[in-house]
């Protein structure tokens, strides 16, 4: 036989002896704003917080740029057509002069894909994704050099290995851009 515990008047217990909602909700608003301690990012000085270039961006909003990166690089190896690889460098070059927050890959998830998905719960620094930009600029440019005036082989082997980097990022969420910067970042000290 079982039986109810008691329940204690005047408790946050209601009658029925379950905890009313209002008592164990969490307003995640306030923790999604934060205070401006919580924006704070080891290695600032006094007085400088994280604005502009320096704010935190949503996990997700990069992942879906290396998913689109990895759909027209993939165009790129299939058709092998130079100007559309030249689209993704220039989106690379924008993502390593404006940030990643000015990407167009960037504006498309936040005017398209974010709205539609619950509030961030994970956010990172824009630092390692940026860097991860340069990267891909890097390989983006060494293929052009390939397509356009080297030898095929080099344009095919720069791409792929874009390709490579794009997919992982977006298919597991492990960005090899981002770990080449937090490497380089350890070992400069």
């Amino acid at each position: 036989m079982h039986t109810k515990s008691p329940v204690i008047s005047g408790s946050s217990v209601h009658r029925s002896g379950k905890i009313p909602r209002s008592r164990y909700r969490t307003d995640f608003r306030f923790i999604l704003r934060g205070s401006a301690r919580s924006r704070r990012r080891p290695g600032l000085r006094d007085g400088e917080d994280m604005t502009d270039d320096r704010t935190v961006v949503d996990v997700r909003g990069p992942r879906f740029g290396a998913a689109l990166t990895t759909v027209v690089l993939a165009a790129v190896l299939i058709s092998g057509s130079g100007p559309l690889l030249a689209v993704q460098a220039v989106i690379f070059a924008v993502g390593v002069v404006a940030g990643v927050q000015r990407s167009p890959y960037a504006w498309l998830f936040r005017v398209a894909v974010r709205p539609r998905l619950s509030a961030p719960t994970a956010f990172e620094d824009p630092a390692p994704p940026r860097f991860a930009q340069g990267v891909g600029l890097v390989f983006a440019a060494a293929g052009l050099v390939g397509y356009a005036a080297g030898p095929l082989w080099l344009g095919l082997a720069a791409t792929a290995c874009a390709f490579a980097a794009a997919f992982l990022n977006a298919a597991f969420g492990y960005c090899l851009g981002c770990e080449m910067y937090l490497l380089l970042r350890r070992a400069a000290g």
